[in-house]
């Protein structure tokens, strides 16, 4: 018998909508755009043929609506695995829950998951204004150790063998994204390994105050095999896997840590592997 999902499990608003997106299944698309800044939802549906649906909550901000005939979602989930872990969970809860029974659905829908975002390179042939696409993913934040369901992808005992700091080694766990998906994105775009740090000063080898852990932490991820980083791709990845979801992550390279490399304005890059993305995703 399918078990009941107690509100303070999964709570919901007043109307029935998720808790922290504060929207309801009908507003989301089977395939959802996910970007880290809620002021980039606009720089993304802005190039839709129609918004049907605007709503926010926190840093939550949803837009959907329809690019060459396709239904589409575009969703900030701020900064962090964390918050991926809230994203992702209350997605695949609209679409696989019934929400007004509070039971999981027999027939299970799977979505389709892009990430649409900004990175840095430790790959010196990686530079700044190139739009990567990953196709491995090595999460730094322990964030999935919570879920025992979670598998580690195959690279992992290599990776392992490499990287020289045993305090972190038990924070990691590895993920990969669809091949089905990474094989539709191909003109224009690189493959690349891409680790998600937890966080932007020490986790990314920065010092203001604090010494950050090695300041060539940066340069031995690449020599583990990573490309870029970022903060919320492993998660995204992780999450798809275990709940049969497809994903890909696509980031705009706007600075590259070991050449010195930085764009100062990124906006029309951003703009340009936004509109070159949707005229894929729209196919999906």
């Amino acid at each position: 018998m399918n078990k009941t999902i107690l509100a303070s499990e999964l709570p919901l608003n007043a109307d029935g909508s998720v808790y922290h997106l504060n929207i309801l299944p009908e507003d989301m698309a089977d395939t959802v755009i996910l970007v880290g800044d809620p002021g980039r939802v606009e720089t993304v549906s802005k190039f839709f043929d129609q918004v049907e649906i605007k709503k926010s909550k926190r840093e939550f901000v949803t837009h959907t609506g329809t690019k060459n005939g396709k239904r589409l979602t575009v969703i900030s989930s701020g900064i962090g695995t964390d918050n991926i872990d809230i994203v992702i969970n209350e997605l695949d809860a609209l679409a696989n829950v019934d929400l007004k029974n509070r039971q999981i659905k027999s027939e299970k829908k799977s979505l389709n998951f892009i990430r649409l975002g900004t990175s840095g390179s430790v790959n010196p042939n990686i530079d700044a204004g190139s739009f990567v696409k990953s196709k491995l993913s090595v999460g730094f934040d322990g964030l999935m150790k919570f879920y025992p369901a979670h598998q580690d992808a195959s690279f992992k005992n290599e990776f392992l063998d490499k990287v020289p700091y045993e305090n972190i080694k038990p924070l990691l766990y590895f993920t990969e994204g669809s091949q089905e998906l990474f094989d539709k994105f191909s003109d224009g775009y690189v493959a690349g390994n891409t680790g998600s740090l937890s966080g932007f000063y020490g986790p990314q080898g920065r010092e203001v105050r604090l010494k950050s852990l090695d300041n060539e932490f940066l340069d031995k991820l690449h020599a583990c095999g990573l490309d870029n980083f970022e903060m919320e791709t492993s998660a995204i990845y992780s999450f798809s896997n275990i709940l049969g979801h497809k994903a890909l992550s696509i980031n705009l390279i706007i600075a590259n840590r070991t050449t010195g490399n930085f764009l100062e304005d990124y906006h029309g890059l951003m703009d340009e592997m936004i509109s070159k993305s949707l005229d894929v995703i729209s196919t999906l």
